[in-house]
């Protein structure tokens, strides 16, 4: 996994770079989605892995599926990565560009999987503490998960904060084999 995020960084920071240097970072964050979701399928992964198939008719098929979700840009962005034989890295290139454009304007994708539904009071006082806690717009998202005991395991981007009885319960047991 870490050598795909290699392989994709430097075309993630690139498209990046031209997003913003074209004021269109929504229009290419829409783009890489749909391409990161195209190459997800089963269909579509075979197109990409083929080796019978040339680059130039993998970047062709792949822009012809999206339709006119893709503009000429994109279509050239795909012929770019066909040539190098990195399409299967579409969707680290996607994730990339997300964290760039998530650093660039400010924000922080937040999940939350707790043992119960947040209330809409408890889900605002986390977010603003996230908020102060990172100095960046929170977006909040929350699911019920029935493996937790109690508690909630909050993620944000590569920190988690583990508040559920479960993870506390192992603290204290770790903490008591240490004295």
């Amino acid at each position: 996994m870490a050598e795909l995020a290699t392989l994709a960084r430097p075309y993630g920071n690139a498209v990046f770079a031209l997003a913003k240097s074209a004021s269109a970072l929504p229009r290419w964050s829409r783009l890489l989605s749909v391409l990161g979701t195209a190459v997800g399928e089963a269909q579509v992964r075979a197109l990409i892995d083929s080796p019978e198939i040339a680059a130039q008719t993998k970047a062709h098929r792949l822009g012809e599926l999206c339709g006119d979700d893709i503009d000429p840009a994109g279509r050239q962005f795909l012929q770019v990565l066909s040539a190098n034989g990195r399409l299967a890295l579409l969707g680290e290139v996607q994730r990339r560009f997300e964290e760039l454009k998530a650093l660039e304007e400010r924000t922080l994708d937040v999940e939350v999987r707790s043992a119960q539904p947040l209330s809409d009071a408890q889900a605002e006082t986390l977010k603003s503490a996230l908020q102060r806690r990172f100095d960046k717009e929170v977006t909040l998202s929350s699911t019920v998960d029935g493996d937790l005991l109690g508690g909630a395991v909050v993620r944000a981007g590569d920190m988690v904060i583990d508040g559920s009885v479960r993870g506390r319960l192992a603290k204290l047991a770790e903490t008591m084999a240490r004295a």
